[in-house]
């Protein structure tokens, strides 16, 4: 696991680069990720927020949860290809949380700060080796991510 404080270098051995986003390898996940600019805080307060789900993430239609900011144990369902699903946080940490969707492990979503920049993070959605084929969802997810939250929402 990378030192949540300094992002991991995206041209180590194992990563691939397209664009803006980096791909690489980490145990039994990939992990997509993505620099943005804002503080770290930002970015993560807007990943935990369900109601900004539908705005970046091109997989999720609409999002239905009593907790707008998940938390540990959150649960709701998602609107997926136009199928709800049930979703329940199954860890939640400061920066980093990862979910099931319909009972199946899903992605983790993190964020790392960059030593001494408090203006600048990466952010970075984990996806498990067996769902590879995600990573081009999840590419997409960051930019439109980035775009929400530097304000620029024409990406």
């Amino acid at each position: 696991m990378t030192d949540p404080t300094e992002p991991s270098d995206a041209s180590s051995p194992g990563s691939t680069r397209s664009g803006s986003s980096s791909v690489a390898r980490e145990g039994r996940t990939l992990a997509v990720a993505r620099e943005v600019r804002v503080a770290p805080e930002v970015a993560m307060e807007a990943l935990r927020d369900t109601r900004t789900w539908p705005d970046w993430s091109p997989a999720i239609g609409a999002v239905e949860s009593e907790d707008r900011y998940v938390r540990a144990g959150t649960r709701g369902r998602v609107r997926v290809a136009g199928v709800w699903v049930p979703f329940r946080l199954t860890s939640y940490s400061g920066r980093r949380w990862e979910w099931r969707v319909a009972g199946i492990p899903a992605t983790g979503h993190r964020v790392e700060g960059y030593a001494g920049d408090a203006d600048r993070c990466r952010v970075v959605i984990e996806v498990p080796l067996v769902a590879a084929g995600y990573v081009p969802v999840c590419r997409r997810a960051l930019d439109r991510f980035a775009g929400l939250v530097e304000g620029d929402r024409t990406r």
